[in-house]
């Protein structure tokens, strides 16, 4: 038999996620399994039913009168969008316009007493009567599903009349171990989202983090190459260097070596101020055993002893 139905009955609250600036209220709750009005709807028939929701119109209460009797354009709040269905009945969002004269109201209650509305579907469905109660097996077209203050088979705008609150908010109780992403996201949507913020979070600060002590790494790697290169070509150490070659050979080119672009660069420049410090060495030596010296050599053998500056001018000749 086929009938037309509208349910009422008081709601009691729940927690939903309300984004008022979009006008979305998320994984709110379209109709039960259980309806104070003596009605049971079957699971299959809610399941079967899902893709006629998807759409349907949201109106501020029942119409007056007939069910099939025509809406007033201010009547209009929006539509249910993202419709699934689940073990306790159908869940899906809520796209109302923000603009709308209760709009404002709809989202306060929302956040903060969704005992004070929820849904109520207007349908034609197939029924059957079984042990004194009335079945829904099947639900044929879906006229509307209305926003009303006392829905029959939803306490709220998210759980089912008569149920107790569970740990996602869902009409039936659910263990921690039964969870699953999928009905913790149709079911409380804002918490998987603040999970996710969270996690982007602290993904960004371990990511300094990360980059920070590669880049550490990479500095003492580069240090320790460049060290290799000073024993390779015989240069002092620059920590101990001393005299005129700490000019040359220091803390200051161990510096300039790390900071070259490659392996090749640091090779080269310590090659190069290997041969400087060498060629300055052998005419220091020259010097010092009075071998023939041309002019600039005499010269800078009456400069005694050698300083630093005068040792870079040597390797500049």
């Amino acid at each position: 038999m086929n009938e037309q139905l509208q349910e009422f009955v008081t709601s009691r609250g729940a927690q939903i996620h309300v984004d008022a600036a979009t006008g979305v209220i998320r994984g709110v709750k379209l109709l039960g399994l259980e309806s104070r009005n003596g009605r049971r709807y079957l699971p299959a028939a809610l399941a079967q039913a899902a893709a006629l929701y998807e759409g349907a119109k949201v109106n501020i209460n029942h119409p007056k009168g007939s069910p099939l009797a025509a809406r007033d354009y201010q009547d209009r709040l929006g539509s249910i969008r993202n419709v699934r269905a689940s073990s306790d009945g159908l869940f899906g969002d809520l796209h109302y316009n923000p603009k709308h004269a209760l709009a404002e109201q709809l989202a306060w209650d929302a956040l903060h007493a969704p005992e004070n509305v929820g849904f109520s579907h207007n349908v034609e469905a197939r029924t059957s009567r079984s042990a004194g109660q009335t079945l829904v097996e099947a639900i044929v077209k879906v006229q509307s599903v209305d926003l009303v203050a006392d829905p029959a088979t939803t306490s709220s705008l998210f759980e089912s009349a008569g149920a107790s609150t569970s740990l996602v908010g869902r009409s039936t109780p659910i263990t921690v171990s039964a969870m699953t992403l999928e009905s913790l996201r149709a079911a409380r949507p804002d918490l998987v989202e603040a999970v996710r913020a969270e996690a982007a979070a602290e993904m960004i600060v371990l990511r300094e983090q990360v980059d920070h002590l590669q880049g550490e790494l990479d500095k003492h790697t580069r240090r320790d190459a460049a060290r290799a290169l000073f024993r390779e070509f015989g240069l002092p150490d620059p920590a101990h260097a001393s005299g005129p070659e700490q000019a040359l050979a220091g803390s200051q080119f161990l510096e300039a070596v790390i900071a070259a672009p490659d392996e090749s660069s640091m090779r080269l420049l310590v090659e190069a101020r290997a041969a400087l410090i060498a060629a300055a060495r052998a005419r220091h030596q020259a010097v010092g055993e009075g071998r023939p010296q041309s002019r600039e050599q005499h010269d800078g053998a009456r400069r005694a002893p050698l300083d630093a500056r005068s040792f870079a001018r040597l390797i500049r000749r």
